[in-house]
């Protein structure tokens, strides 16, 4: 009794001198919704994948079709989202839209491997990338919720022109440091754009977006500096492993391979499907 009502105290203060004084409970909710479902769903998977008896398994329809969960994170956003704006400042059914919204995010998150893949990676090595960009939302919603705008940079006299240009220079330092694989110096440099500046002028890593398009056979140089610079076994590899085993759970290797092959048919069945769509709209001239 003595520890509840000082924790019940500390939490209305926070929520009314903290939050609802500064206008941010709604983003506060949505964060709050986000973590839960993510917590909520991964503990799921692994009680599935675990084969727990008594902990109900994956959504079917009556043909067997897996209904993946991110359909129910959209659902829930699109649903949070238009109540929400609809019911604009009227609380609290803005906050209870907030939570709801935050909800469907954590959901729909979880399996960002997929929109990304187009494949169930879920359990496999590519599936761990929703492990990375959960941490990263996480991170960019609770800035906002404790204050940080970065966009807040430019003078108070600055022009609509000046402010543009701002945001699009900072922007574009931000998208250069993620493109490179430099998550943490990305997120941030949301706070201080230094560091996403010194992210851009560096290496990017060898299997990121930025290497995959201008580095490779382009720049056999560049990929090999890369490799060489980032190699497998690093301390700071083996600290977000060992993050993603304990948030995310392991992958199974059968599936990473299986995965693997299933991806390397995709892109085979795309080229061929591409090169066949190519001789119907240009087909071969051909002898009358």
């Amino acid at each position: 009794m003595t520890v509840a009502l000082p924790l019940a105290s500390f939490i209305t203060d926070f929520w009314n001198d903290q939050l609802v004084a500064n206008d941010r409970q709604g983003v506060f909710l949505v964060l709050v919704g986000f973590l839960g479902s993510f917590a909520f769903i991964r503990m799921s998977t692994r009680m599935i994948r675990a084969e727990v008896s008594w902990w109900p398994g994956n959504i079917e329809s009556e043909g067997g079709l897996h209904v993946h969960h991110l359909v129910f994170g959209i659902i829930t956003m699109m649903v949070a989202g238009t109540v929400g704006f609809a019911a604009f400042g009227r609380s609290p059914l803005t906050e209870i839209c907030a939570f709801f919204f935050g909800i469907g995010a954590g959901l729909t998150i979880d399996e960002f491997a997929l929109w990304v893949y187009l494949e169930d990676v879920y359990w496999a090595e590519q599936g761990r990338s929703s492990i990375d960009a959960t941490v990263i939302a996480a991170a960019l919603i609770g800035m906002i919720v404790i204050g940080i705008n970065p966009f807040e940079a430019e003078s108070e006299g600055a022009t609509v022109i000046e402010s543009i240009i701002s945001w699009a220079i900072i922007i574009f330092f931000l998208g250069a440091s993620f493109l490179k694989g430099r998550r943490l110096h990305g997120i941030l440099g949301v706070v201080f754009t230094p560091l996403a500046i010194y992210a851009t002028c560096r290496i990017g890593k060898p299997d990121s977006a930025w290497a995959h398009h201008r580095y490779g056979e382009k720049h056999p140089k560049k990929q090999a500096k890369a490799e060489e610079r980032f190699r497998p076994g690093r301390r700071t590899d083996r600290f977000k492993e060992a993050f993603r085993d304990i948030v995310g759970g392991k992958p199974s290797e059968g599936v990473t391979h299986a995965t693997e092959e299933a991806m390397a048919a995709t892109r085979e069945a795309g080229e061929e499907m591409r090169a066949r769509a190519e001789r119907i709209v240009h087909p071969d001239d051909r002898d009358d």
